[in-house]
């Protein structure tokens, strides 16, 4: 009997060449239906709630997988998993869905967090996981430039080029710039960002934007003229991959397992 199970997965995406599979390359996805497969004899394919990109992490993808038998529980198939998985990679919990579940088709938003370090010395411990930018910026009028963002309507400047999507029209519910405990110390800097939905690039392109208003380069203002100019060439510089996490996937009630990777 075919059981249909919704994995919440963390991993470092550094060595990977993104989520979806590729030939002769590592990826996220091919990884985990391989270790399944391993792991119980059968062939699934492992489909996530989005497509995150080379070098780019997560703290709470979601994926569905259809499984044509599996008579144990939820615990047992994780633990299964994982014993197969590398290091960078974990499925932290599994849960039952219904069988028409989709990670994709019923995500209902995403939250995205792309972390920085600012200023001071370099830490090969955290280049890795974030962007180092060698100057100081302007936090205040940072917070001001990302408030500009929030709001449903065209998010063309902020889309790369590479993926064709029927509208570019987007509700970003929140977008933030926090302060981390040390930041004094360390220069932490993080960028947050939820929305119904996200554009090729969209939380990278938001954070370099955000980064030159910082910089001084433009005002806080700014943001709100290349929004209006629906167009990629007037937003800032497409942040590196490194510091970005998919941090949260949102479904409807009644299927808050997936919901509780907070």
């Amino acid at each position: 009997m075919q059981r249909t199970f919704a994995l919440t997965i963390a991993y470092d995406g550094t060595e990977y060449a993104g989520w979806q599979v590729q030939p002769d390359q590592p990826t996220i996805q091919g990884t985990l239906q391989l270790a399944t497969r391993q792991a119980t004899g059968q062939k699934v394919t492992v489909t996530g709630s989005g497509r995150t990109d080379a070098g780019v992490h997560a703290l709470g993808q979601v994926a569905s997988l259809r499984m044509p038998a599996w008579k144990a529980d939820e615990a047992a198939l994780m633990r299964a998993i994982n014993s197969r998985l590398p290091d960078t990679i974990v499925v932290k919990r599994v849960d039952a869905a219904d069988d028409d579940f989709h990670a994709i088709r019923d995500a209902q938003g995403k939250r995205y967090r792309y972390q920085l370090q600012v200023r001071g010395q370099r830490d090969p411990f955290e280049h890795r996981y974030r962007w180092r930018v060698r100057q100081h910026v302007d936090i205040e009028a940072m917070k001001q430039a990302a408030a500009m963002v929030i709001g449903h309507r065209d998010f063309s400047s902020f889309e790369s080029t590479g993926a064709k999507r029927k509208t570019s029209v987007r509700d970003v519910r929140d977008c933030q710039v926090i302060v981390e405990d040390d930041y004094e110390r360390n220069g932490h800097l993080a960028i947050e960002v939820e929305a119904n939905g996200f554009l090729y690039n969209m939380v990278r392109n938001i954070t370099g934007t955000l980064v030159e208003v910082g910089f001084g380069k433009h005002p806080a203002s700014w943001v709100e003229e290349v929004l209006s100019l629906k167009n990629r060439i007037y937003a800032g510089q497409t942040a590196p991959p490194q510091g970005l996490f998919l941090k949260e996937v949102y479904y409807l009630p009644g299927f808050a397992a997936t919901i509780e990777s907070k």
